[in-house]
């Protein structure tokens, strides 16, 4: 188990405690998500936390395969579905690396506070671009550190180092886009609500 895995393990039960920071931007990234998606839609959902937007976008696809590094996180997802007596979930503890699925098998990808967390964001999303259908939907929501804060650069690595933030890598919101063009992804929609706020991104493979 990797110190990332640890720490939000760690966490876990306070994370789940947390109200939402700003209940109109989620709810509005909700409703963007939802406009693309389909009943038969497979889903797969990277870096699900507990559970709650995968158990909000249940009602509105077949299935949301949802994975994270963290089991503590997994186990508060799974009993959050039981509690909710969703059933078209899978939660799994795993990273993306680890998942062992048919390339093009994936209708849509969600990546939501999870691409500036690890270390290879651009491995990642060619992972993302393999497992997707051609015209697939890639979903992300990213803190683009370096707009607002490019100091922390130097700062995450000794937190990280000293066991205090897991893994945090800072990047402009630019460098991100351009990062899914260059994986042959085609920008769909783009919002930030604010300066210093996450990145929210609709890509679709072309």
């Amino acid at each position: 188990m990797d110190h990332s895995s640890r720490f939000w393990d760690r966490i876990a039960e306070r994370y789940a405690k947390r109200p939402v920071a700003d209940e109109a931007t989620y709810a509005k990234k909700l409703q963007i998500t939802r406009s693309y998606l389909q009943p038969e839609m497979e889903v797969l959902e990277l870096g699900c936390g507990t559970g709650s937007t995968a158990i909000a976008h249940a009602p509105h696809v077949k299935h949301i395969h949802a994975i994270d590094l963290s089991s503590k996180m997994i186990g508060i997802a799974q009993r959050k579905a039981n509690a909710e007596n969703v059933g078209n979930i899978t939660f799994a503890q795993s990273s993306i690396k680890a998942l062992d699925m048919p390339d093009q098998s994936l209708d849509v990808v969600l990546a939501l506070s999870v691409l500036h967390l690890i270390e290879n964001k651009e491995e990642v999303i060619l992972n993302i671009q393999n497992l997707l259908k051609p015209g697939g939907i890639f979903v992300s929501s990213t803190a683009c550190i370096a707009d607002s804060m490019r100091f922390f650069k130097y700062v995450a690595p000794i937190g990280n180092f000293l066991r205090l933030i897991p893994l945090v890598k800072v990047f402009s919101a630019q460098e991100l886009v351009q990062s899914l063009t260059c994986a042959e992804f085609e920008i769909d929609h783009q919002w930030c609500p604010g300066k210093g706020n996450a990145v929210f991104i609709v890509a679709k493979k072309t």
